[in-house]
């Protein structure tokens, strides 16, 4: 059953999560216990690394069959494209702070040594993948595109505390212990790379600055000129792969 917390309030899940349905070609599930996530994984590699990425709150892993993975993989390594639980072919309901658990759940389900995963989040994917980093040592890398530095700034942008029975400063405080990307990026000595458009009006470029300025291990920071939140990838495809390949030859 979902755990129940602040952070895992229906409204909280409601008004940040944006699922749609729809079938996988071939999908891997990850059994969650009280949910089924249906993800893809592709490994033409064996002894490559996994990238294992997560996705933003208005998209599927659908969305990214067609380019994205023939791409990534091109560059030398897996891609396993993540799902959350009432996203694409998977059950379950959106719980911000129960979908941290899941992580830890998909790396169990890949049998992959951490030292060969290569954690990617993109947008709210970004929470995902820094708890990735948190919870398992010794990873090989992370990725962060657009990705949120304050998950408290976000939240507040759509709820009020009171509407979910709390003050402010509760839900500080619970952000605090689940979402601390400062301490988190702190703590993580791997190497991190950060992308981001100057132009994005949804997570502003400012995120971006703070969780390059906190990252501890080696750090690169790309700032794409054109391209807003939704489009980085489709206005700078051929810098895009470019920068990844670039980050993956440091690894």
């Amino acid at each position: 059953m979902t755990q129940f917390s602040i952070l895992n309030h229906p409204l909280i899940g409601q008004r940040y999560f944006f699922p749609r349905q729809q079938e996988l070609p071939r999908t891997t599930y990850v059994d969650c216990g009280d949910a089924q996530l249906a993800c893809y994984y592709y490994a033409p590699h064996p002894n490559g690394k996994t990238i294992v990425h997560f996705h933003g709150n208005g998209e599927i892993v659908a969305d990214y069959l067609d380019d994205f993975v023939e791409a990534v993989t091109s560059l030398g390594v897996n891609c396993f494209l993540a799902e959350y639980r009432g996203f694409g072919a998977s059950t379950g309901e959106p719980a911000l702070q129960t979908m941290l658990g899941d992580v830890e759940k998909v790396i169990e389900t890949l049998k992959i040594p951490p030292s060969d995963i290569i954690f990617f989040g993109r947008s709210v994917g970004s929470l995902y993948a820094l708890h990735g980093v948190h919870h398992f040592k010794n990873v090989a890398g992370l990725i962060l595109e657009s990705g949120i530095a304050d998950c408290l700034e976000r939240l507040i942008l759509r709820i009020h505390p009171r509407e979910i029975g709390c003050t402010i400063n509760q839900l500080r405080q619970a952000v605090d212990v689940y979402f601390n990307h400062r301490q988190i990026l702190q703590n993580y000595q791997g190497p991190a790379l950060i992308m981001h458009t100057k132009h994005d009006r949804l997570v502003d470029l400012s995120h971006a600055q703070r969780l390059y300025e906190w990252a501890a291990g080696p750090k690169f920071l790309k700032v794409f000129e054109v391209g807003n939140h939704n489009t980085v990838l489709a206005h700078n495809f051929p810098d895009y792969m470019d920068t990844l390949r670039t980050f993956f030859e440091t690894l």
